[in-house]
């Protein structure tokens, strides 16, 4: 198997867990292609006493089948389990014969496709931990699954035979830019940062897309090879990662589609308004379950409580809805048919925004703020005409606010009379509406640096793209 590449924190827990000398229950959950039945395959040497996967888009039968199955391949010889309480004593069975050994490995995989409709699943799933795997020291059982809000809501936060029982919970994130660069070096793709981000940009920090990149071609060659060739790799990803991540996708696809169509992003009484939902607990519970699995993030505003702004922040999921949902282009060289035109020029600015916003712990280890408290929020005036808003503040423990300016630039990027007037403007109402007293410093984050010129002192500290390269201190 190739080696794991920028999942060194995941490896080094992994392994303290495996020598805890203790029964061990791990769930690890992230989005699709992420990684993670790589991880655990790389780390055990796929050398398990129980492996089984459920079927991604299976019905009752498959998952049955697919449970059984790996039962006899494993070593069970008994009657067939007519329900789940049967299948996982048929599984202690396995447990029971390998007791003797260091560790028994029990892998699930895909586990929330086991948890079809009345079938007491979760239940009896608790009930083989409680009575059964926890009495084996040696025991190291995973539980795997791209549905991530099934995992948090099933597993981590159940009230019922499972709660509190996991030993431990690993939420495998897209890759960062670091990670991403980390990854194209192993490989050795000869790629700059410029062409790295502009991939990531479409992409996202998922290593499997990652896997299908050419190394040969350029970033927009790549591009319209995976999403506007004919035969494009990505042309039903979009439906296959909903459905992958939830049981009934086509409501979350309607705030996802929501939300792409939103530069500022939304509230959660706009999205129940566009929606016509009532703004309550299913809603909140749709949006959670939306953050969880990467692909939403919610900013407070720094006003009152959940009056917070909710962007949509998957890569591959804003590009695929800017420019291949409506299934209009037929151009199959388009992303290099289109490059610098306003079209995609305004893409790539809202697509670096997110960047940033995703990469906001790189941004405050670069304003070497690691050290002192701080929040960060976005923030929407309430009052002025036209709207302002700020999308990126940093709020210091020492007295000063960062107001960060998110610029993508070809070049490097030159601050004209137009732009200037409109931070001016924003600052003034940010002061007048919020009523600070602390000191503000204006921050440009951009590609390629600031061009010098008449408002290019409008900017305290200006950070470039390689700044958000660096590696991120806050994780393990």
């Amino acid at each position: 198997m190739d080696k794991i590449i920028g999942r060194d924190t995941e490896l080094a827990k992994l392994s303290a867990y495996n020598q805890s000398g203790k029964c061990e229950f791990v769930a690890l959950y992230g989005r699709r292609r992420v990684g993670k039945t790589s991880l655990i395959r790389y780390f055990f040497k796929d050398k398990f006493d129980f492996f089984a996967s459920g079927v991604l888009e299976g019905n009752r039968e498959d998952q049955k089948d697919a449970f059984l199955s790996a039962l006899t391949k494993y070593g069970y010889d008994g009657p067939e389990p007519k329900n789940w309480k049967q299948a996982f004593e048929a599984l202690g069975t396995i447990i029971e014969k390998n007791k003797r050994k260091k560790r028994c490995v029990v892998f699930i995989d895909e586990i929330s496709c086991f948890d079809f409709e009345y079938s007491g699943f979760v239940k009896e799933l608790g009930r083989f931990w409680n009575n059964i795997a926890s009495w084996h020291d040696n025991v190291f059982l995973v539980i795997c699954g791209s549905a991530t809000s099934w995992m948090i809501r099933n597993i981590i936060e159940n009230r019922g035979g499972l709660h509190k029982r996991t030993t431990h919970e690993m939420h495998l994130h897209p890759f960062n830019l670091y990670q991403s660069e980390m990854y194209f070096k192993a490989k050795h793709y000869r790629w700059d940062r410029m062409t790295i981000l502009q991939l990531y940009l479409a992409l996202g920090g998922v290593p499997y897309y990652f896997s299908l990149l050419d190394p040969a071609k350029s970033a927009a060659e790549n591009i319209d090879m995976l999403f506007f060739s004919t035969n494009a790799e990505f042309k039903n990803e979009f439906r296959r990662l909903y459905t992958s991540l939830f049981k009934t996708p086509e409501r979350y696809m309607d705030i996802i589609r929501l939300l792409s169509k939103s530069k500022e992003g939304l509230t959660r009484g706009q999205i129940a308004t566009a929606l016509k939902m009532s703004s309550g607990e299913e809603l909140t519970k749709m949006l959670k379950d939306l953050v969880y699995c990467d692909l939403i993030i919610h900013h407070s505003d720094g006003g009152k409580k959940n009056s917070g702004i909710y962007r949509l922040i998957d890569f591959f999921t804003i590009f695929y809805q800017t420019f291949c949902a409506s299934e209009t282009i037929t151009d199959r060289a388009y992303w290099r048919h289109t490059l610098n035109t306003p079209g995609q020029n305004n893409w790539y600015g809202l697509a670096f925004e997110r960047l940033c916003m995703y990469h906001v712990w790189e941004i405050i280890q670069s304003l070497r703020l690691d050290t002192i408290l701080t929040s960060y929020y976005s923030w929407r005036s309430r009052k002025s005409t036209p709207g302002a808003q700020i999308d990126m503040i940093i709020d210091r423990a020492d007295g000063v606010i960062d107001i960060c300016e998110m610029k993508y630039s070809r070049y490097e990027y030159s601050q004209d009379a137009e732009e200037s007037l409109k931070l001016g403007n924003r600052i003034k109402t940010f002061q007048t509406e919020t009523k600070t007293s602390k000191a503000l410093r204006t921050v440009l984050i951009t590609t390629k640096g600031l061009a010098q010129g008449e408002h290019s002192d409008d900017f305290a500290k200006v950070l470039t793209i390689n700044n958000l390269f660096v590696e991120n201190t806050e994780e393990g």
